[in-house]
C-alpha cells in the first residue's frame, strides 16, 4: 500500500493502523516500536513508527539499516515475554546509562542516538464461564473490569444477567480457545461434558465449584472416558483460594484471586507468553560487526560461495569495494 508523503512522520501511519487492527481482531500478537528521542544524524525521527508482527515481519520506519536488526530482535522478545522497553541506539552505550533503559551499539559509521519504545501489543486473556450461577455472574463482571474477554456457555443463561459478557448457548468443542482461564459451575449438569472439552484445550486454569468428593465422582468418569491423568491433575476443586468464602460475591472473588496468582506464578516461572515459533536467525555485519537479521535482509553480498548480510547499503558498499580486507579481518577475529 503506498503512503502519501505528507504521513511519512505521522504518529501512526494510516496502513499501519489498519493493520494493526486487523491483527488485533485475528488475535495475533504485534509489537508498536516508537522513536521517543534522536540526537543527529540519526536518521529516524521523533514519532516515526513501525509495527513488528510475532512472524517477524517488519512494517513503517524506526530508523534505517543501523536499527533496524537490534529494533526488530527487541521487538520480538517482547511479544515473547509481553514486557515493554525503552531502547537506546548510540554509538557510546557504555556512557549515560540509566536504570530501566536497555543500551544497544549504534555501530554505523554515520553515528548519532535514536532511543525507541516497545510496546507489545497482546489479545486479552481469555475467561470461560460454564454455568450461570450468581457466582459465576459476579464473576463474570470482575472479569470484564480486569481487561478479560469473557464468555459464558450456558442454554439457560440470561443476556441480562450478564451484560459485560457474551453468552453461548453452545460451542463445539474444537471451537474453544487454547490457553484460557475457565470456570465449571454448571452443578452437576453437563459437568463432565465441560470438563473433557476445555482439557483437551491446554487451559492455563481450570477450576471447579464442587465439593472434594463430587469431583472425586467426575475425575473418574472422566479418567473412564480416556481423559489422561495429567490433565485431571490441573483441575482445581473446589476453585478458589481458601478465604472461608460464603458469599457468591466472596466465592468470585477468591476463585478471580487465584486465577492472578496462578498467572503470576507462572510469569515468574517462565514466559507468560510462548517464545515465537522461529526467532529470527541472525548474522554479523562483516563491516561493522552489527548483528542483522537474515529473514528479509536487503543487503547481501556473495564472496567466495559465502553470502554475507550487511546492516545497510553502505557496509555493502565498503565490502564489495575491498572484501579481502574485511574478510582478512574476520578471520583474525576468529582466530584470536
Amino acid at each position: 500500500m503506498a503512503v502519501p508523503s505528507r504521513w511519512k512522520h505521522a504518529a501512526l501511519r494510516p496502513d499501519l493502523l489498519t493493520l494493526a487492527a486487523s491483527l488485533a481482531a485475528r488475535e495475533e500478537r504485534f509489537a508498536l516500536v516508537t522513536v521517543v528521542r534522536r540526537e543527529p544524524p540519526s536518521s529516524a525521527q521523533v514519532g516515526d513508527v513501525a509495527l513488528v508482527t510475532e512472524r517477524g515481519e517488519y512494517h513503517g520506519w524506526a530508523g534505517g539499516g543501523c536499527t533496524r536488526s537490534s529494533v526488530l530482535r527487541e521487538a520480538m522478545r517482547a511479544i515473547a515475554d509481553g514486557e515493554p522497553r525503552l531502547l537506546s541506539l548510540s554509538p557510546e552505550p557504555e556512557r549515560g546509562r540509566r536504570p530501566g533503559v536497555v543500551f544497544l551499539p549504534m555501530t554505523c559509521d554515520s553515528g548519532g542516538t535514536v532511543e525507541i519504545y516497545v510496546e507489545p501489543v497482546l489479545p486479552a486473556a481469555r475467561l470461560l464461564l460454564f454455568g450461570s450461577s450468581p457466582a459465576v455472574q459476579v464473576l463474570a463482571r470482575i472479569g470484564h473490569a480486569m481487561g478479560y474477554r469473557v464468555e459464558v456457555f450456558d442454554p439457560d443463561a440470561g443476556e441480562s444477567d450478564f451484560p459485560d459478557a457474551k453468552v453461548l448457548r453452545s460451542i463445539a468443542a474444537d471451537a474453544l480457545p487454547r490457553g484460557a482461564h475457565v470456570l465449571v459451575a454448571t452443578m452437576g449438569d453437563r459437568d463432565i461434558e465441560a470438563l473433557e472439552a476445555v482439557l483437551a484445550r491446554s487451559p492455563a486454569y481450570v477450576g471447579v465449584i464442587a465439593s472434594s468428593k463430587r469431583f472425586a465422582q467426575l475425575r473418574d468418569a472422566l479418567l473412564a472416558r480416556g481423559v489422561p491423568r495429567e490433565a485431571l491433575e490441573r483441575v482445581t476443586a473446589p476453585a478458589g483460594l481458601d478465604i472461608g468464602a460464603r458469599t457468591p460475591e466472596e466465592i468470585a472473588l477468591s476463585i478471580m484471586a487465584q486465577i492472578v496468582e496462578r498467572r503470576r506464578r507462572a510469569a515468574a516461572m517462565a514466559p507468560g507468553i510462548p517464545e515465537p515459533a522461529e526467532a529470527p536467525r541472525e548474522a554479523v555485519d562483516p563491516v561493522c560487526g552489527m548483528s542483522v537479521t537474515v529473514a528479509g535482509a536487503r543487503h547481501t553480498a556473495e564472496a567466495l560461495g559465502v553470502t554475507y548480510y550487511f546492516c545497510c547499503a553502505g557496509c555493502r558498499t565498503k565490502f564489495l569495494a575491498d572484501s579481502a580486507r574485511y574478510l582478512a579481518a574476520r578471520a583474525g577475529a576468529h582466530g584470536s
